[in-house]
């Protein structure tokens, strides 16, 4: 899952990002209102995290932007302005949710969690399933055939992505968009590493064969793959 965090406070930013890493989301951070709405507004994201008192831009005038534009993607508002007047006028604005500063992180995670259920972006189920090969979302515990898989942070996210789009070609750029931030250099071979050792553990020795490759188009998960 990506993440926009837009916030001005280098040291909120930081412990934001950290935490949201920790639980394996990938985390985009703009310092401005500027460089906040044209990511916004060019990158792809499953959801975004916006601070409303923001330098050039303020956070308000970004989110009503987004939603002239019909981006649907869900947004949390976090900011100081905790009186009644003011969240209203961030939900009115299009906000999904509104987190006054300080707060703790553990509620950031649950809300940032809902609005994703509530987007369909995440599934009701935390366990995703497909032929013998599950994954555990909250524990991150992949099984296949009944046996435990380890896998790293990068693996984990493509194979969360494999599953949730099974049976559909998924080119290197939408594992790109899904699994590294924008400065991810697309024309290196890192996504092939990850997908190789992702394979090995997956499919190893069985017989039947989850994760191909589509040359030319990507990668794909499928049981019965011709």
């Amino acid at each position: 899952m990506r993440i926009l965090l837009v916030e001005d406070e280098k040291k909120v930013a930081r412990f934001i990002k950290k935490g949201l890493a920790e639980n394996n989301y990938v985390v985009d951070i703009a310092p401005d209102g500027e460089e906040g709405l044209f990511l916004a507004e060019t990158e792809l994201y499953d959801a975004i995290i916006l601070d409303l008192m923001l330098p050039k831009i303020n956070g308000l005038d970004i989110l009503k932007r987004i939603r002239k534009q019909g981006k649907n993607v869900p947004v949390i508002c976090l900011t100081a302005k905790g009186k009644i007047e003011e969240k209203i006028e961030g939900f009115n604005a299009g906000s999904d949710d509104y987190l006054v500063k300080p707060f703790r992180f553990a509620e950031l995670l649950a809300r940032l969690r809902a609005i994703l259920k509530r987007s369909k972006n995440v599934p009701a189920s935390t366990n995703l399933k497909y032929a013998d090969l599950s994954l555990n979302q909250l524990t991150r515990q992949a099984e296949r055939n009944g046996h435990a898989i380890t896998l790293t942070s990068k693996e984990y996210s493509i194979l969360e992505y494999l599953m949730l789009n099974a049976e559909q070609i998924i080119t290197r750029t939408m594992i790109t968009e899904s699994a590294w931030d924008y400065s991810f250099d697309i024309m290196s071979n890192v996504i092939d590493v990850h997908i190789k050792r992702l394979r090995e553990k997956i499919d190893g020795n069985e017989k039947i064969k989850l994760i191909h490759t589509m040359r030319g188009m990507g990668y794909v998960l499928k049981k019965d793959f011709k």
